[in-house]
């Protein structure tokens, strides 16, 4: 009888380990045990079960969770420059002119603009004046647009130079040609000044 008591006695305390905090429940617990038909006290080796049917019952924590890796960046550094790889010049034009009579106009020049670059003679206000048009919708539309058939121009002979610009113009293709026939095309080369040269 002794025996069966001693044996409830110990199971009910491991089941009531696992449900008690361990900073709880590592003091010393007496309890009994049977000697040669005595009781005596003695302090039990571990609050939480190591072995038996209860071990299983101990929590689990597992492996930590591992950190998250970095988010990708943005190709542009999140600022809306557009796709372009770092130090992409978007802007790059071929102007040949011809039959100015103005000296040093006639040629074939290089511009690039975002940095500023190539042979053209008047690179930097060049470049200004194509950002200032790009910075408008009529600008990008009209600046290179060649003038439509059956427009009404007046007989105004401007001379005898002509031009043909090709590249890109902030990653628009750009294949155009002016001349100087009549008001119309006057007026088109007037507003490309001065990536064509001033010949008035």
């Amino acid at each position: 009888m002794l025996r069966r008591l001693a044996l409830t006695a110990v199971v009910s305390l491991a089941a009531l380990a696992t449900a008690v905090p361990v900073s709880t429940a590592s003091g010393p617990v007496s309890t009994g045990s049977v000697s040669s038909g005595s009781v005596s006290s003695g302090p039990v080796p571990s609050a939480v079960p190591t072995t038996g049917p209860f071990a299983a019952a101990r929590p689990s924590l597992g492996p930590l969770p591992l950190p998250l890796p970095p988010l990708p960046g943005f190709p542009d550094g999140g600022e809306g420059k557009g796709t372009g790889e770092a130090g992409e010049v978007l802007t790059r034009l071929t102007v040949s002119v011809e039959n100015t009579g103005v000296a040093g106009a006639d040629g074939t020049f290089e511009l690039e603009c975002g940095p500023t670059g190539g042979s053209h003679p008047r690179g930097q206000a060049a470049c200004d004046r194509l950002a200032e048009a790009g910075a408008t919708r009529s600008g990008r539309q009209e600046l290179f647009r060649p003038t439509p058939e059956g427009t009404m121009c007046t007989m105004i002979h401007g001379g005898d130079a002509t031009a043909r610009i090709v590249g890109t113009w902030e990653g628009r293709a750009v294949d155009t040609t002016a001349s100087r026939r009549d008001g119309c095309e006057i007026a088109r080369w007037n507003s490309l000044v001065p990536v064509l040269p001033d010949v008035r």
